[in-house]
């Protein structure tokens, strides 16, 4: 029954499903919030534009999960006729629905813009992607949208939906084109077609517009200089894949150390990435494990595993000489303790720590032996993990700091925590690892 491991995955698969737009003028439309990262990825296939198109689905009253319809930009409501008519639903309702609903969308444009211009339609291609299709109204409302804003053609691509939905989306309901990586004949929902199908939050779509918004900023400036690559690791007879970013100006860079099922495809720490490259820091992002070593959970919580590979990848680095680095910095995700085991390895050679959500105190005796500077960063409903913090702050003997982000739950998924973390973040090591760009925050 499942077909892809994440978003991620499912956005790489569909992309190569769009190659025959490659050379096409081409804009990709993410629904938010789970459209997104499979946007992102589509976008990148097609070395196009990444743009978000916000609609609301109008659930019954009694049951919200059914849609009555959906509402879009630019006053759009699509109702699904069949639906309203077997619920009985008044008019009346139907208007007040619509005007909670309509508000929420407001106020999401403007909280996932922020600031951003639209991406011109006008005469182009438009690309709707979402995680999956259902009953199609959320869908017709983007397609709707995007019309009203000039698109010439527009285009859904999913990665699932039922076996019918391309004959049942085609011209008549609005697509000139339905596009659907699998279609099964007995799909009863999207998300079971996922292994990982956790909630997207609102900042992880905000960093994913702006990494695709840089990326094309990017593309067009002919003199640009600094790195932007994947990258294969070499450790022990194996490759681990990775995305090394240096900005031009960068003299220091940060290697995330993810742990407990993260890796260098999660929004969260590439949110938290796009913060460091805006104050000149450059970023590796790389998996610490394989696939297959990553599906025994073990894995997940071997920190001299884990720390040991961190370590052998920033001797990696060091060794090439493209990369003329003075300073290296840690950001520990979930587990933590993988950064605080490499770097009481590494002494001197690290210079600044971040611990997001973690678990330093799985380091055990080697908090004693860190050396760089170190920032906690645990969320305020996240009491057992910030205790645990606390207790392993005790062992450090470097100068150490445990910030508690209030309102913020373990994957700091609420409205504005990740930010809150990113910022903490790129302060950090900005004071401990480039000091000379303080003047740019």
């Amino acid at each position: 029954m499942v077909t892809f491991a994440n978003r991620v995955d499912a956005g790489r698969i569909l992309g190569r499903f769009l190659t025959h737009l490659q050379n096409e003028d081409v804009v990709v439309l993410g629904l938010p919030r789970g459209g997104i990262p499979v946007a992102f990825q589509v976008a990148q296939e097609l070395g196009a534009p990444l743009d978000v198109i916000v609609v609301r689905k109008l659930g019954m009253p009694t049951q919200p999960e059914v849609a009555m319809g959906a509402i879009g930009e630019a006053g759009v409501i699509v109702l699904n006729s069949e639906v309203l008519q077997r619920a009985h639903i008044r008019q009346e309702t139907l208007r007040e629905v619509e005007t909670r609903e309509r508000a929420i969308l407001n106020d999401r444009v403007e909280s996932l813009r922020k600031g951003r211009a639209r991406v011109d339609l006008k005469g182009r291609i438009a690309v709707i992607v979402d995680d999956g299709v259902a009953t199609g109204s959320t869908a017709r409302a983007a397609c709707e949208v995007a019309r009203q804003l000039g698109a010439a053609r527009v285009i859904l691509a999913v990665p699932v939906g039922p076996a019918d939905a391309p004959r049942g989306l085609t011209r008549d309901n609005g697509f000139d084109e339905v596009i659907c990586a699998t279609s099964p004949t007995n799909f009863r929902s999207v998300g079971e077609h996922y292994v990982d199908f956790a909630p997207t939050s609102d900042d992880e779509v905000t960093a994913l517009l702006y990494q695709a918004s840089h990326r094309i900023e990017r593309n067009m400036t002919t003199d640009a200089h600094g790195l932007d690559i994947d990258v294969a690791i070499p450790i022990n007879g194996i490759a681990l894949p990775g995305h090394l970013h240096l900005p031009d100006v960068a003299s220091a860079l940060v290697l995330f150390a993810h742990g407990s099922g993260s890796s260098r495809t999660s929004p969260r720490n590439q949110f938290v990435a796009s913060a460091l490259h805006h104050a000149g820091v450059g970023t590796l992002l790389f998996d610490l494990l394989t696939t297959e070593e990553a599906s025994n959970r073990e894995n997940l919580f071997d920190i001299p595993l884990l720390g040991s590979r961190l370590v052998k990848a920033t001797r990696w680095l060091s060794e090439r000489p493209d990369i003329p680095l003075s300073r290296i910095g840690y950001f520990g995700a979930s587990t933590g303790a993988a950064a605080m085991w490499a770097a009481a390895e590494l002494g001197s050679d690290v210079h600044a720590i971040v611990s997001r959500g973690g678990r330093p105190d799985l380091a055990g005796p080697r908090l004693a032996q860190v050396k760089a500077p170190s920032l906690l960063i645990v969320g305020g409903h996240d009491r057992e993990v910030f205790e645990l913090n606390r207790r392993a702050q005790t062992h450090l003997r470097c100068s150490s700091r445990l910030v508690e982000v209030p309102g913020a739950s373990h994957l700091f998924e609420e409205p504005g925590t990740l930010e809150q973390v990113s910022t903490l973040a790129r302060d950090w090591f900005v004071d401990h690892l480039v000091p000379t760009f303080a003047g740019r925050r």
